[in-house]
């Protein structure tokens, strides 16, 4: 009897011990997979990223801001992104086609240059104090059009310079850094925006953090693309970019739901008529609540890239996103909207980055740029359109059909949708992930990241 009692003790620390390796062990697995950090060329896009994605959301703060401030209509603040839509379905669809013909690198910086040159512009009419809502749509639309072409090129050489199986970790973490910018950036705009002259400090931050993009741009290793043999250009090249995509159910299925998320249940357009007469303040809050549940997912997003069956995953994420959107729409407590905007932001994390690692992953080298082109236009443009369709209803309908009553519709199509095309219901990314084309000649920089010399 007494040895039993003497050896428990011993037995309890040994299964105590267990059960805290494994719990360690399962925190590993679902913490952010850091991997695509060790190439040196990823890590200074995504670091200079991180700042840039900060001043971008600044200013995607402060313009629709200023044109409430300027308006007092909702509409109007629609309008800014109907401006953007064209451009952007232009511009990502052509610059998709030249990021297939020509240096990769070369066309991302070229045209991040011109992203910045016009927040500069943005900065001055500030400056200027105009108060012309016309001239700054015809800014957004020109911005609109520079970022299309950045994004299309950006998207292309990711896949190119990590290896095929860190490429879900990289999206990951790329789209991480993006929503900590998007919480960031929006609590620094409600800062400017209450100082003497907000709207100038507001452009002004945007148009030092983007600097450091450039920097990064340039820093990045020659990304040619692959040729096929083929030499057509212009809309012939565009047009067969938009042939294998209607191709591949799979393809355009990931495109249909994220633009009947973002078409039907993206509400930020109504932030700041919602700001002003339901909750009389925290517009930041608003903006930022989204982006913070993106950013909570993904330092926990270790198991995504261990689904397998992608296509599921992603309808769910959706479906996720639009109840939580339908609900946020519903209450009149200001940090119950919060909470809620933030388990959607954590559903539209995982929905972002299997849709780019679908793309990725199932599209040649040689077509790339053109189905990052329209990725661009999807998911750029498809906000565009919500915000006009936010704005618009909230105009004739009111808020209740504009916010809660959309995001329902949302969720019946998407659930519809996914059941009816069994081959994105059934997709299994392990399989498309050996197609992928390898890497440029760029090795893994074994130093700690954050190097001085990364």
């Amino acid at each position: 009897m007494s040895t039993s009692r003497s050896s428990s003790p011993g037995r309890r620390g040994r299964h105590e011990g267990g059960v805290s390796r494994r719990l360690a062990r399962r925190m590993r697995a679902a913490a952010l997979d850091p991997r695509p950090l060790s190439v040196a060329a990823f890590r200074r896009l995504l670091l200079a990223q991180a700042a840039a994605y900060v001043g971008t959301m600044v200013t995607a703060v402060t313009v629709p801001v200023q044109v409430y401030a300027l308006s007092h209509s909702s509409l109007y603040v629609g309008y800014t992104g109907l401006a953007g839509l064209l451009p952007i379905v232009v511009f990502g669809l052509y610059g998709g086609a030249v990021a297939d013909r020509v240096d990769r690198r070369r066309l991302y910086l070229w045209a991040s240059v011109g992203t910045w040159l016009i927040t500069l512009a943005l900065l001055a009419q500030a400056l200027a104090d105009l108060r012309s809502v016309p001239f700054i749509i015809v800014l957004v639309s020109a911005q609109a059009a520079t970022f299309a072409m950045s994004s299309a090129a950006r998207g292309a050489i990711i896949p190119r310079i990590v290896p095929p199986d860190l490429v879900p970790a990289a999206n990951t973490l790329y789209f991480t850094v993006g929503n900590l910018g998007q919480v960031a950036g929006p609590l620094c705009a409600g800062v400017f925006l209450a100082l003497p002259g907000g709207f100038a400090w507001a452009y002004g931050v945007d148009a030092v953090l983007f600097t450091l993009l450039l920097y990064s741009a340039y820093r990045l290793p020659s990304v040619q693309p692959v040729h096929t043999g083929s030499s057509q250009g212009g809309l012939r090249s565009v047009w067969d970019g938009l042939r294998f995509i209607s191709g591949n159910p799979v393809l355009w299925m990931s495109f249909a739901l994220d633009i009947a998320a973002m078409v039907l249940a993206m509400p930020t357009a109504l932030f700041p008529q919602v700001a002003d007469t339901r909750f009389h303040g925290g517009v930041g809050l608003l903006y930022t609540s989204i982006a913070i549940g993106s950013l909570a997912a993904g330092l926990f997003s270790g198991w995504i890239a261990k689904v397998r069956r992608q296509g599921v995953a992603l309808a769910a994420a959706v479906a996720g996103w639009a109840v939580a959107i339908s609900l946020a729409g519903t209450t009149y407590r200001l940090w119950t909207a919060v909470v809620l905007l933030a388990c959607a932001g954590a559903a539209d994390l995982v929905s972002a980055v299997y849709r780019e690692t679908i793309l990725q992953t199932c599209a040649p080298d040689a077509l790339r740029g053109r189905l990052q082109g329209v990725f661009t236009v999807v998911v750029a443009g498809g906000p565009r359109l919500g915000d006009l369709r936010a704005g618009a209803m909230a105009a004739t309908m009111g808020l209740g059909i504009a916010w809660p009553g959309s995001a329902l519709v949302c969720l019946v199509l998407v659930v519809a949708a996914a059941a009816l095309v069994r081959p994105f219901w059934h997709y299994d990314a392990g399989s498309q992930r050996q197609r992928a084309a390898p890497a440029v000649n760029v090795q893994p920089d074994l130093r700690v990241p954050g190097s001085a010399e990364g």
